[in-house]
């Protein structure tokens, strides 16, 4: 088992996780705002941490939000850098084409991943060694353009 990493933070309301083996913790909105449909809105948490040199946050989007009401977090993941020491914001994006939806003050609005992000060397090289996979992009796993609904 890995050793809990312990991040300081200043914070209005502490990111929880809702339940043990949970790899993000709720972020809440520190301020009500209402999302237009089809619009998006900065959103303050009130969160600020201090996260140590080799690790990085992710702001990801709650599922049940996006899956209820089309709300989704726009530059999933938002990454917080370990320099970083301002207000953790949340862009939300309403993608619902009718129907507003508003956020209250302590809504559960994304969730915030902490990682181990070890440092990189880039190292130039004339030819870089085959894989399986090769130079597949986009759809060359076999996704089916032709395929229809379910």
């Amino acid at each position: 088992m890995t050793e809990s990493v312990d991040v300081p933070i200043i914070a209005s309301v502490v990111p929880a996780y809702a339940h043990p083996g949970d790899a993000g913790a709720d972020l809440v909105a520190a301020e009500a705002v209402r999302i237009e449909a089809g619009a998006r809105a900065l959103i303050a948490t009130g969160v600020r941490i201090a996260l140590p040199d080799e690790h990085v946050a992710f702001v990801v989007p709650r599922s049940g939000l996006a899956a209820k009401h089309g709300i989704t977090v726009l530059n999933a993941p938002g990454t917080v850098d370990a320099g970083y020491r301002g207000e953790i914001k949340v862009t939300l994006l309403n993608t619902d084409r009718d129907a507003a939806y508003d956020v209250a003050v302590g809504d559960r609005i994304a969730q915030l991943i902490v990682m181990h992000v070890p440092p990189v060397r880039f190292v130039p090289v004339d030819e870089l060694p085959a894989s399986v996979r090769g130079d597949g992009g986009f759809g060359s796993t076999g996704y089916d353009t032709q395929r229809s609904p379910r």
